[in-house]
């Protein structure tokens, strides 16, 4: 079965933040709520909604002040453990040897992988956890 099988939309864009509190408000100027502040090891991440548009920001990680600047974008993913396997069968190019997960986000956590694209765009498969 191919990857687009457990694919059924974007999840989020990941933008890596100078300042998380300024990032947060400038979001929030916009009319962005904030769906989450989570811990991550040191460091924070939010999640800034608009609609259906999800924006993963987080501190702790080098950013490119430059056009081109977003650091991943997240397809929201029904089961990470097949679209890993598919993703390894169709012979994506795959960056994480292993699905990922950090449990601190939303209730029970989530699960992950990355893969590059055609332009070394990273593509993240992410599924939250029940």
């Amino acid at each position: 079965m191919s990857v687009s099988s457990y694919i059924t939309g974007i999840q989020h864009v990941g933008i890596p933040s100078i300042d998380l509190d300024a990032t947060i408000a400038f979001y929030k100027s916009l009319g962005f709520t904030q769906a989450g502040l989570f811990p991550n090891g040191e460091n924070r991440c939010a999640f800034m909604r608009l609609g259906n548009l999800t924006i993963e920001t987080w501190e702790g990680d080098p950013t490119n002040p430059t056009a081109g600047a977003i650091n991943h974008i997240s397809l929201n993913t029904t089961d990470v453990d097949r679209a890993f396997a598919a993703a390894k069968e169709q012979g994506l190019h795959l960056v994480n040897d292993e699905v990922q997960s950090i449990p601190s986000f939303w209730d029970h956590g989530i699960r992950f992988f990355n893969i590059l694209g055609p332009n070394q765009e990273t593509i993240e498969f992410c599924q939250i956890l029940d």
